[in-house]
C-alpha cells in the first residue's frame, strides 16, 4: 500500500525578513519541532547565493518530512555547505544538494 502524504510549495522573496515567514509556514504544516529550524537554514543558504526568489517545498509521506529550498542558479560550496549546514546535518536524518545543484534538501521524521 502506498504511503499517503501532502506536498506544499511556495516562493518566498529572497529577503532576510522572509526567514520568519518560512519558519511559520513550515511549523503550521508539520509536527516535527526541528522542521522550522532546518527550513530556515536551507532558506538562508539559498538566500546567501543571491537568488531573487527561494522556492520552498515541504512534502510528507508516512513518517517522513522532506524540506527543499531551491534557487535559480547552481550553488557554490560556501552556500551549499556553509555554517548552517552543521545545523541541518545535526537535525536531519539525511540531507544533500539537489541533482541540478540549485537547491538543498533535508529529510526528517514526523517525531523525534
Amino acid at each position: 500500500m502506498p504511503e499517503s502524504g501532502h506536498s506544499w510549495q511556495k516562493p518566498f522573496k529572497a529577503e532576510p525578513i522572509e526567514a520568519r515567514h518560512v519558519r511559520l509556514w513550515v511549523a503550521g504544516r508539520v509536527r516535527n519541532p526541528d522542521a522550522p529550524t532546518v527550513a530556515n537554514e536551507l532558506f538562508v543558504a539559498i538566500l546567501g547565493s543571491g537568488a531573487p526568489v527561494v522556492e520552498m517545498t515541504l512534502s510528507t509521506a508516512g513518517t517522513r518530512i522532506r524540506i527543499t529550498a531551491l534557487g535559480p542558479d547552481p550553488l557554490d560550496v560556501l552556500d551549499s555547505h556553509g555554517p548552517g549546514w552543521r545545523i541541518v546535518t545535526g537535525l536531519a536524518k539525511s540531507s544533500g544538494l539537489t541533482t541540478d545543484e540549485c537547491g538543498l534538501w533535508a529529510l526528517l521524521g514526523t517525531s523525534r
